[in-house]
């Protein structure tokens, strides 16, 4: 692809590290070939990524701390929960076969991704107190909220 700028490093007679705007110029001649090279290829099927990302969300009452995912078609056995440094981590993976049979056909599709969301717990959430349970296609993770730290004050005294 031809570059947009006219004058060129060499019409200077300066090496190229040298020239100004040489790096910016690289950048934008780097970035009309890389938009021109994958905008007119329609031999790729997009892929859509809202399909395999986790939805979810979080809620928070007086003393618990909710989260609420979307996993159709996955059971207890698919998800695995971590919590560390005050993260809870949902992680899993969808395996789907599907499969058709017709007198003269059959189609057989498969469909596999891996996810992973991670929430920021507020500081000091005990691990104990987490519970998690998957019905019919939704996890619910219920975490308790920990006791607010009462400030406590100190009395100056002379010396």
């Amino acid at each position: 692809m031809k570059s947009l700028i006219p004058i060129r490093r060499e019409q200077f007679g300066l090496p190229s590290n040298l020239a100004p705007f040489a790096s910016l110029q690289q950048e934008i001649d780097r970035l009309f070939d890389d938009f021109g090279r994958n905008f007119f290829d329609f031999g790729r099927v997009p892929v859509d990524l809202s399909e395999e990302m986790l939805r979810m969300n979080v809620s928070e009452t007086g003393k618990v701390i909710e989260i609420t995912a979307e996993l159709p078609g996955l059971e207890q056995k698919d998800v695995e929960i971590d919590f560390a440094d005050d993260v809870l981590t949902i992680r899993g993976e969808r395996q789907e076969e599907e499969e058709e049979k017709d007198k003269n056909y059959r189609v057989l599709e498969r469909r596999y991704g891996a996810f992973a969301r991670s929430v920021a717990l507020p500081p000091g959430t005990d691990p104990n107190k987490i519970k998690a349970a998957i019905e019919k296609g939704v996890l619910r993770v219920t975490a308790e909220k920990p006791e607010p730290k009462v400030a406590k004050k100190i009395e100056v005294k002379a010396a």
